[in-house]
C-alpha cells in the first residue's frame, strides 16, 4: 500500500517497469528473470520460505521491504515461546474459546516453522528498506535508484518517524 503513496509518480513508474509478479496483477508465478524484486513479510511457514526462494531465483536484485521482512516484525513476537506452546495458547487456551478447541491439522495448510525468520536468514538480500511500513517516498527513492542503475543512498529523514 505504501507504493501507492508515491501518488502521481505511479504513472512514471509504469513507464519504467514491466511487472512480472505483483499484487497489482495478482500473478502468482514468474515468467522470466527480473531485474528488481521487492519482498515483504518474514517467513513463518514453509510456503513463505518457498515463495522467498522463488523470488531469489528470479530476481537479479532482491530488496527486503519493511520491518517484518527485515527483522520479523510483530509476527516474530511469537519467537519468545516454542511453537507448540504458541499453538496451544491460541487454539486450546485462548480467552475467547469455549472448550473443545483444536490445533488445525490440514494438509492444505502450510507447515509452521519453529520461529519467524527475517528474509536475510533464508536467502541473500541485496538491499533493505526499513519502516513499518516504509514511506512511499523511501520506496520511490530506492526503486528509482535501482531502476536507473544508481546505488540507493536514502537520507535519514526518509526513515525518521514522528
Amino acid at each position: 500500500m505504501s507504493l501507492l503513496d508515491i501518488d502521481e509518480r505511479i504513472l512514471e513508474l509504469a513507464d519504467l517497469v514491466d511487472l512480472d509478479r505483483s499484487p497489482f496483477d495478482d500473478k502468482k508465478a514468474f515468467d522470466r528473470p527480473v531485474d528488481v524484486g521487492f519482498i515483504e513479510g518474514g517467513c513463518a511457514n514453509e510456503y513463505n520460505v518457498r515463495t522467498l526462494r522463488d523470488f531469489r531465483r528470479h530476481c537479479r536484485i532482491l530488496v527486503s521491504v519493511g520491518a517484518c521482512a527485515i527483522n520479523g516484525g510483530v509476527p516474530a513476537m511469537r519467537n519468545t515461546i516454542g511453537l507448540k506452546e504458541c499453538l496451544e495458547a491460541v487454539y486450546l487456551g485462548g480467552p475467547t474459546l469455549e472448550g473443545g478447541g483444536m490445533i488445525p491439522n490440514d494438509e492444505d495448510l502450510p507447515l509452521m516453522l519453529d520461529r519467524v525468520y527475517p528474509s536475510h536468514e533464508v536467502v541473500r538480500i541485496d538491499y533493505f528498506l526499513p519502516g513499518c511500513p516504509p514511506s512511499g517516498e523511501a520506496i520511490w527513492e530506492g526503486l528509482s535508484a535501482l531502476l536507473t542503475g544508481r546505488e540507493p543512498a536514502l537520507p535519514y529523514q526518509l526513515f525518521k518517524y514522528e
